[in-house]
């Protein structure tokens, strides 16, 4: 079964990481994730992205703050998708990380989502899987349904009470 690399480059970024291991658990997907530092242990690093393929990894979600080399340093490697999370810093709230992952040279993707985006992450790489597996896309589909579903309710909620009481 195709795997998910999640990588991260501190466990200070576990919580969004987390996110995107929540739904690919949700959708069935397997994933390994792990704690890395691209700066602090390369050697490890450079294992760790040139083994992915060795080991199942269809897709690695990497997470990063600051100069968020991880993500673009994995796509370097690896020779299958790669989705970046820019994480928020409390020196400029993300923005450096987002501009570090988007800013990818020409033939180093790197897809990027939202500044803490890990439930993004986790969907975006299970619909890039669903393209070759018709199962997991039935459960994407489902998910989709889902959330469709929850915003009805709230609405629902919504007009029976109204805004006052919603907010309560």
């Amino acid at each position: 079964m195709a795997k998910v690399g999640i990588v991260m480059g501190s466990d200070s970024d576990m919580p969004v990481m987390a996110k995107a291991a929540e739904i690919l658990e949700k959708l069935g997907i397997d994933y390994e994730m792990t704690i890395i530092s691209a700066h602090r242990e390369p050697d490890v690093f450079f294992e760790y992205a040139k083994s992915a393929e060795s080991k199942g990894f269809k897709v690695i979600i990497a997470g990063a703050g600051k100069a968020a080399h991880l993500p673009g340093m994995c796509a370097a490697i690896f020779p299958m998708p790669v989705i970046g999370i820019p994480m928020k810093t409390s020196d400029l709230g993300g923005v450096d990380s987002l501009y570090s992952i988007v800013q990818m040279p020409s033939g180093i993707p790197v897809a990027t989502v939202a500044i803490n985006g890990g439930a993004n992450a986790g969907i975006l790489a299970a619909k890039i899987l669903a393209v070759s597996d018709s199962e997991l896309l039935d459960r994407v589909k489902a998910y989709s349904v889902e959330l469709k579903e929850q915003v009805q309710e709230k609405d629902a909620k919504l007009q029976e009470v109204g805004y006052k009481a919603y907010m309560k």
